[in-house]
């Protein structure tokens, strides 16, 4: 008796706190109310199943329990409720699939005026590149990629050179526009997710996987990494802006094409600083070649410059700064510090943040530049490294 009454609690304990859970899906910001449609299938026959399996339980515990003089008839074969059981779970299953296959159907097909966006997943970082003016996007290679071209973009590809390419985590789309996403990973094993979106692909390295949808509501929602990318995994965030055409023709045309971001950051540099002397302007342009490794390397998504906290210390303020590490040691950020700890991330770990940098293949020429940036961010109040040194 305590078991079934135990079961009935069960049963009506889960009902309630389906229909009264607070945790629903997001409100839904695409053309994909079949996914949704498909998942409250999917709830509806499962749960009459949990429903009608426990009660039946309860059923058998109640009329068939134990009483005193009676002993169970024993019955091997049931052929009348095997039939009924076969026809009954095959229908079930079939009304859980059959949605499921109409949907795919749709989900791998295309509509023709889909625009094609390009998203590249790293550690823990997204990129975006858009076509440019003749509608397509240049041959890529991963053999390609380098600090000044991160998304490996063949420069003997005409089609490549009006490319668009969004060096951050924000990406625009226009509403009521198609777009098929087509996914590259440079490293592991990704995922891009905007849950409002509900359509979703892994990013397979080696391989460029795609879905498509069409965002129907204004608004600013946030991308995840939903597949388990490392330690990082948590951080791997971006945004997703759906405005209308007039603001993001706006927006595009203020981002640079491909071309633009493979002129010689020296002579970009140079040609800021008016009447720089040699020495200025080869220090300025290494700040520069610095930057841009920043969003090639992916730091920018562990690192900010504003000050503002992130998974990884801010730069701002950081060179001349006295840090402590874990262990309660102390260290002098300076050129040194840096480069050490951009070597080999592992040997310390700053206090208040967990050691998820990974090592990143940088040569000597490459590290001096960054480290060059860092120090150009801002460097740490005068007062601060003598104030700790009081302390």
């Amino acid at each position: 008796m305590a078991m079934a009454v135990a079961l009935i609690l069960i049963v009506v304990a889960s009902v309630l706190f389906h229909f009264l859970s607070p945790w629903w899906a997001t409100p839904l910001a695409s053309n994909w109310r079949q996914m949704d449609d498909t998942l409250t299938i999917t709830l509806v026959i499962t749960g009459i199943f949990f429903v009608v399996i426990n009660l039946f339980i309860v059923y058998i515990l109640l009329r068939f329990r134990h009483r005193e003089g009676r002993r169970a008839a024993y019955q091997p074969d049931n052929r009348k409720l095997e039939r009924w059981l076969i026809i009954g779970t095959s229908i079930a299953i079939m009304g859980l699939l059959a949605p499921g296959l109409f949907v795919y159907a749709a989900y791998v097909t295309v509509p023709a005026n889909a625009v094609d966006v390009e998203v590249v997943g790293q550690q823990w970082q997204w990129r975006f590149r858009y076509p440019g003016a003749s509608g397509k996007l240049g041959r890529s290679s991963i053999a390609l990629i380098s600090a000044a071209n991160p998304f490996g973009v063949d420069p003997a590809d005409p089609a490549g050179q009006d490319n668009i390419l969004i060096n951050n985590n924000e990406l625009h789309l226009q509403i009521n526009q198609p777009v098929r996403m087509l996914l590259r990973s440079l490293d592991v094993l990704h995922d891009f997710y905007a849950p409002p979106f509900r359509a979703r692909m892994n990013m397979v390295p080696g391989m460029v996987t795609s879905f498509w949808f069409t965002p129907n509501k204004l608004g600013r929602y946030e991308v995840l990494c939903a597949q388990l990318c490392g330690v990082g995994h948590a951080g791997m965030r971006g945004y997703v802006v759906v405005e209308d055409a007039a603001s993001f023709q706006k927006w595009l045309k203020a981002q640079p094409t491909f071309a633009q971001s493979m002129a010689p950051p020296a002579a970009t540099a140079i040609a800021s600083v008016d009447g720089a002397t040699p020495a200025v302007a080869a220090g300025v342009a290494l700040v520069a070649q610095g930057k841009t490794l920043s969003e090639s390397k992916a730091c920018v998504a562990c690192h900010t410059t504003d000050g503002t906290p992130r998974v990884g210390p801010t730069w701002k303020g950081l060179y001349g700064k006295t840090e402590t590490m874990e262990s309660g040691a102390t260290a002098l950020v300076d050129d040194a510090y840096l480069k050490a700890f951009i070597r080999n991330p592992q040997a310390r770990v700053v206090k208040g943040f967990a050691p998820m940098m990974p090592k990143i293949e940088m040569s000597d020429a490459e590290l001096e530049a960054l480290v060059a940036y860092i120090k150009s961010v801002g460097a740490a109040p005068a007062a601060a490294p003598k104030q700790q040194a009081q302390q």
